[in-house]
């Protein structure tokens, strides 16, 4: 052997994923990852990137080497022979995504195109403790991972092409850590080191964020631009911001817990311990059947958000708003539109739509906990 690991088919794998990564690199991997099957040339990289065509040479003579990049033909050029083209090789990498609820567990496998190449789902009791939870996470990523890329009986740190495991679950907690703070209406698990716990049990590499904020890197990376709210409403209440194109997570990583301002001093009690707050009035209307209310709330709740940060877009997901989409877009969309009249807002209402990836959404930008930094759309 000629100590380059190797795929099925013989090719290069993603080996040395976690090596090739430098500012330069991303930008060429980000260009090669935009152009798809079609492919670009060395000069048209130079051209994007700034970057001198020798420097483009040896990036892509790495990213070759690497199992990343290959070949997908000749262009004719304005003059002298053809260029060849580089495209990125999807399956040279993957990436799990776990979306962890509280009473359900998603998994999915991405390859490096963002593309999903595997989905499965169980129910989950976040409350059973940290030894069940830990044993069914390990177990579903196994489970997923070994039957698609047909590894089965291997462990995952004997798989070269997988980066490793995202997950996302309802904060608050400490993304940078990987420490989970007080999860509301599951006290037992504040303090815990899940990505620590996590990554020892699989053997990979593990990053930990807010089901919101994973859910909005992942928007953000497949193409939403601008200043946007991802409002997530499932079993609880929270949002995602992107600012400028990045994941606004605050000082303390704190931005986002949306559900819990307060919007009736004397409401009914939240189980953060609170009254009133917009997730409890939300779900009440939910239980009642009466989703034109939850999203009266909801869009009150949105209307906040809009004043306060002056955002582009407000995009709605979450399994509740999955089950009456209508409903909760023109709902929340008909608060905000009314609010704007009544403000004198320039321009047209803020639109509301439904985001995109469905009930995937929150497991799919787990997902790109993992590979949105190969890309250079880290957001620390």
């Amino acid at each position: 052997m000629d100590g380059v690991n190797r795929t099925r088919t013989g090719g290069p794998v993603g080996a040395n994923l976690f090596a090739v990564r430098s500012h330069n690199t991303a930008l060429v991997l980000d260009l090669l990852r935009a152009a798809g099957g079609e492919g670009i040339s060395r000069l048209e990289l130079a051209e994007r990137t700034g970057l001198t065509p020798q420097a483009v040479s040896k990036i892509t003579a790495r990213l070759r080497e690497a199992g990343l990049a290959a070949e997908a033909g000749r262009r004719a050029s304005t003059g002298g022979k053809p260029r060849t083209v580089l495209r990125l090789v999807p399956e040279a990498g993957h990436a799990v995504g776990v979306q962890l609820d509280r009473d359900e567990l998603r998994t999915v496998l991405v390859d490096l195109d963002g593309t999903v190449v595997g989905d499965r789902r169980r129910a989950l009791d976040l409350g059973a403790g940290a030894g069940a939870v830990l044993g069914e996470v390990a177990g579903a990523v196994q489970e997923l991972v070994g039957e698609v890329l047909e590894t089965p009986g291997r462990g995952l740190g004997e798989i070269p092409s997988l980066l490793g495991v995202g997950v996302a679950l309802p904060g608050p907690l400490d993304h940078a850590g990987g420490v989970l703070h007080r999860v509301t209406g599951f006290p037992e698990w504040e303090g815990f080191p899940l990505r620590d716990a996590l990554a020892e049990r699989l053997g990979v590499p593990v990053v930990v964020d807010k089901d919101t904020n994973a859910a909005a890197l992942g928007l953000a990376v497949g193409g939403e631009g601008g200043s946007f709210a991802y409002l997530h409403l499932g079993t609880g209440l929270g949002a995602g911001l992107v600012i400028g194109g990045s994941v606004h997570r605050g000082v303390r990583t704190g931005a986002g817990e949306f559900g819990h301002q307060v919007l009736q001093l004397d409401g009914p009690v939240c189980e953060c311990g609170d009254r009133g707050c917009v997730e409890a009035l939300c779900l009440a209307a939910v239980r009642r059947g009466e989703p034109a209310e939850a999203a009266r709330v909801l869009g009150v709740g949105a209307g906040n958000l809009v004043a306060l940060l002056d955002i582009d877009l407000v995009l709605l997901g979450g399994r509740t708003v999955a089950a009456a989409p209508e409903a909760f877009v023109g709902g929340v969309a008909e608060v905000l539109d009314a609010r704007a009249r009544r403000e004198g807002a320039l321009g047209a209402p803020v639109p509301v739509r439904l985001a995109p990836g469905g009930e995937r959404a929150v497991a799919e930008g787990a997902a790109q906990l993992l590979l949105a930094p190969l890309f250079g759309r880290a957001d620390d």
